[in-house]
């Protein structure tokens, strides 16, 4: 298997504006310069120093001389016939990760990862049976809401409204990068984007989930949930064995109080696994317990598991139950269907023929 060799070169991304301030004038270059280059890091999205163009030629070889940007590359695209646009993108040492534009009635939203890989395992999700290589850097998850949201605008000439991270990874596994993420993307000094338009998806880490609610985020959250009983979900979520449904609880109603954020639930109906009436009323219970929508996903079939969605009848009378209890239910079609859709699954494929 081939390595990538790494650049000695800085990776000016990881400065904050007053390191990168001292650095310029340690190299006889004037401070406010230093801000010039923020705004075209993160705010103009720069992929390298020779479009910095209000920098001079001497500046811009020094940056290029001991800096790089680690720029996110979009290395393999699918396009689906329901206009889902399923990325592949290249980190900088060649690992892999990707990311989806969802174009669904109003809104255009963009799917991002947060890791190389996942550490979780659960058992219907292709990133799942990956192993997890690292975190990525709040850079490179900028990175792809930037690629996905030039996408939106050259293939269908409409603006990005919404983010979600449920992409490849736990985000709440690499806490500090995904907030800090999120502080560039929501920045006016970044793109600009509001909070409430960014949603960050858990499999259910407890003490995590309760650390977001003491650091009153802004953003929504979203608990895949898939079972509202320990057993069922203890065997499709491992990570529910230490983290159980009155754990998660709990958590989810301290990041309620804390925040005043409504919690979405999201549930894949898998066939004659949770999908009758039993299975509805223990959602219910488990879901009146705090304020909350539920998102019924059609589920994407991988290769590594035999789970298979439930039939529309069956999916019928699950959601109709929900509603008559008035909880607030959407039902969320699968997208992509002609392409790599399931998340991991194009990564993970590219990944297998480099290693062939």
């Amino acid at each position: 298997m081939e390595t990538t060799a790494v650049s000695p070169k800085k990776d000016i991304r990881k400065l904050t504006l007053a390191q990168l301030k001292d650095v310029l004038v340690e190299q006889g270059e004037q401070g406010f310069r230093a801000k010039q280059i923020y705004e075209w890091l993160w705010k103009k999205s720069a992929q390298s120093f020779d479009e910095m163009t209000n920098l001079s030629k001497k500046t811009r070889e020094v940056l290029n001389e001991t800096f790089e940007i680690r720029a996110v590359q979009v290395e393999e695209k699918q396009v689906s016939a329901d206009k889902t646009i399923k990325s592949s993108f290249k980190l900088y040492d060649s690992n892999l990760v990707e990311g989806v534009l969802i174009p669904a009635d109003d809104r255009m939203t963009a799917c991002v990862s947060s890791q190389v890989g996942c550490s979780l395992t659960c058992k219907f999700c292709a990133t799942g049976y990956m192993d997890r290589k690292r975190n990525l850097d709040p850079a490179e998850i900028y990175d792809q809401v930037v690629r996905i949201k030039d996408q939106a605008e050259s293939h269908y000439q409409t603006p990005l409204t919404n983010i979600v991270y449920m992409g490849m990874g736990e985000p709440l596994l690499n806490y500090a990068n995904v907030l800090a993420s999120i502080e560039r993307i929501t920045s006016p000094e970044g793109l600009g984007m509001s909070p409430k338009r960014i949603t960050v998806s858990t499999a259910g880490i407890a003490k995590m989930i309760t650390k977001l609610g003491d650091d009153e985020v802004k953003f929504n959250l979203a608990l895949s949930l898939h079972a509202a009983n320990d057993v069922k979900r203890d065997q499709i979520m491992p990570i529910n064995e230490s983290n159980t449904l009155e754990a998660l609880k709990e958590a989810l109603l301290h990041f309620y109080k804390k925040t005043g954020n409504r919690i979405t639930l999201e549930y894949i109906l898998f066939y004659r696994f949770n999908d009758t009436l039993e299975d509805a009323k223990e959602l219910w219970q488990f879901a009146k317990q705090f304020p909350c929508k539920i998102n019924i996903i059609e589920y994407n079939p991988i290769a590594e598991a035999n789970y298979t969605n439930t039939d529309p009848a069956t999916l019928d009378k699950f959601a109709k139950f929900l509603e008559s209890k008035n909880m607030v239910v959407n039902v969320r079609r699968s997208r992509g269907k002609d392409i790599d859709a399931a998340c991991g699954q194009l990564a993970g494929k590219k990944k297998e023929s480099t290693e062939e």
